[in-house]
This record gives structure tokens, C-alpha cells and sequence, in this order.
């Protein structure tokens, strides 16, 4: 039986990759590949101000996606800024939000993943891959 009160703080990645909004879309999308990830909060000045997704690259690019690479091809990077591309003023979640709530936000928006603040400061990101990842371990 699932345990209803685990707070999200519990399955989340800490300290999550971030950028500033000054970085470009080519250095989002080499941190994409270096850590395996696909979502990266965007902070300014300590404060969480978006989140980019890796999907987010592919809706403004249209270039070719290398699939044997699993690379975007950067031709059109230098059109676009992080800001102009990035979710802003994301759905977020306290390290005490429970991973039940956390599940419902998910399954209810059409995004997959949630950065985790404690006192307004980023501490995390938690993402549906976290979510199953729990469910398969209660099984």
C-alpha cells in the first residue's frame, strides 16, 4: 500500500542543472545532452524565473534532429534567446508538497515537471519520470 503523506523532497533531483536567461539555446542543448536530462530552470538572481524544456528547443527549431545523435541541429540557436523560448512563471511545488499532490499537478497540466522551491529558493526539480519511478517501487 502507497504511503499518502511522502513529501515530493523525497524523489526529486537535487540541485538541479540551471542556466541564466543571458545563456543561449546552444548551451541549454549541450546540457541536455551531457546530463540526460530535458527540462532546466532558468534563474536571475537566485530566483526562479522559467524552465526550459527540451521540447520547447524543438517547437522553435526548424532544423533537422540528428536521431542517431539525439542532437538538434544548432542552425537556428542564435535566433532565439532562452527567455523567448522558456516556459515563464512555472507551476512550482514545496520540498513538503506531497508526491500525491505532485502527481495530480503533473497529470492534470500538459507539462512534465515541476521545480521544487524551499523558501522561494530552487532546490530541486521533479519530473513524471520521478512519478513512475516511485510507483514502480512500491510494487
Amino acid at each position: 500500500m502507497m504511503k499518502k503523506r511522502v513529501p515530493v523532497s523525497k524523489i526529486m533531483s537535487e540541485n538541479p542543472v540551471t542556466l541564466a536567461p543571458h545563456h543561449s539555446l546552444t548551451e541549454a542543448e549541450n546540457l541536455f545532452q551531457d546530463y540526460h536530462i530535458r527540462h532546466i530552470p532558468i534563474v536571475e538572481n537566485g530566483q526562479l524565473i522559467g524552465v526550459l524544456s527540451r521540447s520547447d528547443i524543438l517547437k522553435v527549431s526548424s532544423t533537422e534532429f540528428d536521431e542517431e545523435e539525439n542532437k538538434i541541429e544548432a542552425i537556428v540557436f542564435d535566433q532565439f534567446t532562452i527567455p523567448q523560448v522558456m516556459t515563464k512563471h512555472p507551476v512550482t511545488v514545496t520540498a513538503n508538497t506531497t508526491i500525491q499532490e505532485t502527481a495530480r499537478i503533473l497529470a492534470l497540466q500538459s507539462f512534465n515537471a515541476l521545480p521544487v522551491l524551499d523558501k522561494g529558493k530552487l532546490v530541486g526539480i521533479v519530473t513524471s519520470t520521478d512519478l513512475i519511478g516511485y510507483l514502480l517501487d512500491q510494487y
